[in-house]
């Protein structure tokens, strides 16, 4: 076989999921992982042969323990990370979570061990640059009941 006829090489990305929910008050739930400093959106990596929407509900139910309908696609972010490689990230919009079904968070205490409401202004401080960029791009799409594509969490024409 010569080099002509080798197949093409092609991305392969980790690909995940989470979601954005809100209070009454236009706060973000951001979850506390056990595992490493610092906040996060509830979400996860998808299993093989799952949707970006099922794996985000099911990182949900095992994270926070609810099971909310997922709502549209809020952003989709190409943004490979210098060690882990190629990263396709989606976040989908959770809408507001009412006060009874904020009351059945359940945290699984193995990977997320709080979880709280933040305004937007908080998200820079609590989140890493990358994070932050999606989540505020998040934010701005929900606002606009848009979808949009980002690469390295900056908005992409």
């Amino acid at each position: 076989m010569s080099d002509s006829d080798a197949p093409e090489a092609v991305a392969q990305p980790r690909t995940a999921a989470g979601v954005l929910f809100f209070d009454e008050a236009d706060r973000v739930l951001l979850v506390k992982p056990t595992y490493k400093p610092g906040w996060e959106i509830p979400g996860g990596y998808l299993h093989p042969g799952e949707t970006p929407s099922e794996g985000a509900a099911r990182e949900i139910k095992e994270e926070i323990g609810i099971t909310p309908p997922i709502g549209h696609l809020l952003v989709a972010d190409w943004a490979p990370h210098p060690t882990e490689g190629d990263k396709l990230l989606f976040v989908f919009d959770g809408g507001i979570l009412p006060v009874d079904e904020r009351a059945q968070i359940n945290l699984d205490g193995v990977e997320i061990g709080e979880y709280a409401f933040h305004t937007a202004d908080q998200i820079d401080t609590l989140l890493i640059p990358r994070l932050a960029r999606r989540v505020h791009a998040a934010i701005d799409a929900r606002s606009r009941s848009a979808t949009v594509y980002l690469e390295h969490g900056t908005p992409h024409p």
